[in-house]
């Protein structure tokens, strides 16, 4: 597991995802290909199944594409630690079953070659040696999670 770690705030959808390609990428293998293309050019190649990534304040703002959070999921990336994040980004990440984990102090703290892990269950972020605790997730929300996004919930749960 690694971490990718970008310090600076107000990370857009379109470095993210760059919107050239709205309306030419819509499935998992065409969105990577595209990934942080702008803002990290070699972070398709770097990434792997349980990394995570952690950044700045106000991540995931701008458009309400639904790419980036597409993307990262299909890529298995476990977790994204921000100081904060847009709203409707964040939403869309937890449709996708994408944990988003708001702890300006873990990200503060947080220095490159830090292990990171997070216990959504248990509200707790551990970064190198020292805990950051959250509020736990629901239970709701654990299971949306947990079945990789909200429409694979309302499939298994008949809703």
């Amino acid at each position: 597991m690694a971490v990718h770690y970008y310090s600076q705030n107000d990370i857009n959808t379109d470095l993210l995802f760059p919107g050239k390609y709205t309306y030419t990428c819509g499935t998992g293998p065409e969105i990577v290909e595209h990934l942080l293309e702008d803002l990290d050019p070699g972070f398709r190649e770097k990434v792997k199944a349980g990394d995570i990534i952690m950044a700045g304040s106000n991540f995931g703002c701008g458009s309400s594409r639904e790419q980036p959070t597409l993307g990262l999921k299909y890529l298995g990336v476990q977790a994204i630690i921000a100081r904060s994040f847009a709203r409707i980004f964040y939403r869309s990440s937890i449709n996708q079953g994408l944990l988003l984990v708001q702890s300006p102090d873990a990200v503060d703290f947080y220095t490159p070659g830090d292990e990171v892990t997070v216990d959504p269950s248990a509200g707790i972020l551990r970064v190198g040696e020292r805990e950051f605790p959250f509020p736990a997730l629901p239970v709701e929300m654990l299971a949306i999670l947990e079945a990789g996004g909200l429409l694979n919930w309302i499939k298994e749960n008949n809703v």
